[in-house]
């Protein structure tokens, strides 16, 4: 059975598709041993603490430590292999996982009796293609969230492919399957795909794009040395994985090597030797892990739309990359763009430069007037084309689609996944292929011209702040939920001050600490009076120029918009769900907000919109692609009991919309006049 969710965990679905990872070593070289993944990991208390509810779940503490060594445990509490093996419990709790094959071991790979896993995924299917089984989960001890006051656990399973693939086996195909099971588990909190290194790359561009809307933190690792071996990096890279993915969202397909976080689009395979094996040369990694994780969350992508998520399931196989070389002739070129061929990813020499021969150019502009489109990249790791050069502007006026920065692994998937859409033209395909789609590309620069001096900008600002709270402070109350406020000593600013006193004056450090102070109070209020003018003022672009803007982004994970309360943990959605602010829930929406942060009783936005019966705001959080958290049903079910006994059946309606369902069963919005009230 599922076991029970509390506030202090979170649910992480790992799908373990191949890779040196889980190899052992063979007489071949590293093989793949089915499930001996999941036992190695089950092993180690770093990876699955096994009594995380007990004094196990202290691994790592002086008084863990000292209780086991006085004999209370049998395994070490403070990481690697245990000593002596525990039991197998035999109702060791499971999660429910859902996939597109069926999941087990075939009758090929069936184990031998020796085989370390005792006991089979048992699955059944529910429907077309789609295969259910309760897997067993694994929990790591619960860690110190950084920059929180709270521990948390992180529950997962590995959902295992059969069989395990070489990364250089992997096709469009099998990046569908991952896309899918994503989508067919994205009840999960976050995923970790184990994955090899060869095309990793590939495949974490790939699903950059296949994810449509993604709201949640999908993190693509693996490793150069496999965890059965002493010296590895398979430990650190999955640690981290795993850790980044229980503890942020960051709604993006990420790549995670070496205490590195990347953008998936924008990383390369850069050595086959080193264990920093991948870079992503023309945009800064997302997370840094040392001895602290820092994210740079000025970086990271917020979902703007109101769309609820979904995997795009088709990617276009007539692409291909072309290479240019001193001496390739147009016959190169036109044999190469011959049909089935409907896209080319160019890679020319330094800023987008190619030969200026006649037969290349007439060859290029043939093949782009039939319409296949090329789209033009460097072969540089580091830079962008452009048309400074006399030789890339001919390749403009050819028709090649200028492609910034992308790497080649990007450019490729992204025309596949572009000519896979039947919805656009070939004009919006040359159109997007050269804007961003999912931060792949860096956008040209815009000149910011500041009408003052910074010192002075900043000034200002800070007036503007005050302005506003002023402004908040004069508006009735009435019945909002307004959110506690206190006000740090060193943010104190008595507006009241004598005219003569002596002028307040400012670094632009000051100014902008003071702002990133004050900002998240100013939001959280406007959201409680829903006051749009407020909020707009909170939620305006950052200017890069401007240091306090960077400062009020740079210091709050997902940015002022997901600033989190003190008291509580919630959100500026959170609050506007709960008054039933329906303006400011969407300019909150469209803003960046994350549909699925908790607060610190587990509660999503979703819930209290419905506990509070503002059904409007529950039809637009479902969808921008909300649900109902695990610990929010627990709450749930008990509210759907006393809703049950009353005449009016509005409220189980609006549980009905948010996504309640007895026992799991397929249920419409007016299914309350199905259920017969408890007598």
């Amino acid at each position: 059975m599922e076991p029970s969710r509390t506030n202090d965990e979170s649910r992480v679905l790992v799908i373990y598709t191949g890779g040196t990872i889980g190899m052992l070593v063979g007489q071949q070289g590293y093989v793949p041993e089915p499930y001996f993944l999941t036992q190695s990991l089950r092993s180690q208390n770093r990876f699955h603490d096994p009594h995380e509810d007990s004094l196990f779940s202290h691994a790592g503490s002086v008084q863990g430590y000292r209780d086991w060594s006085a004999g209370s445990g049998r395994s070490s509490p403070v990481g690697g292999a245990a000593s002596l093996p525990l039991p197998e419990d035999p109702h060791s709790r499971t999660l429910l996982v859902r996939s597109s094959r069926p999941i087990g071991v075939t009758a090929a790979l069936s184990p031998s009796p020796n085989h370390l896993l005792r006991s089979q995924p048992q699955c059944i299917r529910v429907s077309d293609n789609v295969y259910e089984a309760n897997l067993p989960c694994l929990v790591t001890p619960r860690t110190k969230i950084p920059g929180k006051n709270i521990s948390k656990a992180i529950r997962y399973a590995i959902l295992e492919w059969n069989p395990l693939l070489d990364s250089s086996n992997m096709d469009i195909q099998d990046w569908v399957r991952i896309a899918t099971e994503i989508e067919l588990n994205y009840t999960f909190d976050a995923f970790v795909i184990l994955h090899g290194t060869d095309t990793m790359a590939y495949s974490s561009s790939a699903l950059s794009f296949l994810l449509e809307d993604l709201g949640k933190t999908v993190i693509l690792t693996g490793a150069q040395i496999p965890l059965s071996q002493l010296r590895n990096d398979a430990v650190d890279n999955l640690m981290g994985a795993l850790t980044i993915a229980g503890h942020y969202i960051i709604p993006e397909c990420c790549l995670y090597f070496n205490h590195t976080l990347y953008r998936g689009n924008r990383v390369t395979k850069m050595s086959s030797y080193d264990l920093a094996a991948f870079d992503s040369p023309n945009f800064p990694a997302l997370v840094n892990v040392g001895i602290d994780i820092v994210v740079n969350w000025n970086d990271v992508i917020r979902q703007t739309g109101l769309r609820r998520f979904k995997a795009h399931k088709e990617m276009s196989p007539h692409v291909a990359t072309l290479r240019l070389f001193p001496g390739i002739t147009g016959t190169t070129i036109r044999a190469f763009c011959m049909p089935p061929i409907r896209g080319v990813v160019l890679e020319t020499f330094g800023a987008g430069n190619a030969p200026q021969r006649k037969d290349v150019v007439e060859a290029l502009k043939e093949a782009c007037d039939r319409g296949v489109v090329v789209v033009a990249i460097t072969q540089c790791s580091k830079g962008s084309v452009s048309d400074a050069y006399e030789t890339g502007r001919t390749l403009l006026q050819s028709g090649v689609i200028p492609g910034g920065d992308m790497t080649p692994e990007c450019a490729l998937t992204k025309l596949g996944y572009l000519l896979s859409k039947p919805e656009f033209s070939l004009q919006q395909v040359r159109e997007l292929v050269g804007s961003p789609l999912r931060g792949e590309l860096t956008r040209p620069s815009l000149l910011i011209t500041q009408e003052q001096p910074t010192a002075d900008k900043n000034l200002d600002n800070i007036q503007q702040l005050l302005t506003q709270f002023v402004r908040l402070s004069r508006i009735p109350s009435s019945k909002a939920i307004v959110p506690r406020i206190e006000t740090p000593h060193d943010a104190a600013i008595h507006t009241t001050a004598p005219d003569a006193a002596a002028p307040w004056t400012w670094t632009t450090a000051e100014a902008a600490t003071t702002e990133a102070v004050l900002f998240p109070f100013l939001v959280h209020l406007a959201a409680a009076r829903d006051d749009l003018e407020s909020l707009k003022y909170c939620l305006r672009p950052m200017d890069h120029d401007n240091p306090s803007d960077v400062l009020k982004f740079g210091m709050i994970p997902g940015g002022i918009v997901n600033c989190l309360e003190a008291g509580s943990g919630r959100s500026p959605l959170h609050v506007a769900a709960m008054n039933g602010n329906l303006k400011s829930a969407e300019l909150l929406l469209r803003a960046g907000a994350l549909v699925h942060l908790r607060d610190m009783l587990g509660h999503t936005a979703l819930y209290l919109a419905a506990r509070q019966g503002h059904e409007d705001i529950v039809d637009l959080l479902v969808q921008s692609g909300a649900t109902l958290g695990v610990s929010d049903l627990h709450f749930v079910n008990s509210i759907i009991v006393d809703t049950l006994r009353m005449p009016n059946h509005d409220p189980l309606r609006i549980w009905i919309k948010a996504g309640w369902r007895p026992q799991n069963k397929p249920l419409n919005a007016d299914a309350a006049t199905q259920i017969k009230p408890f007598e």
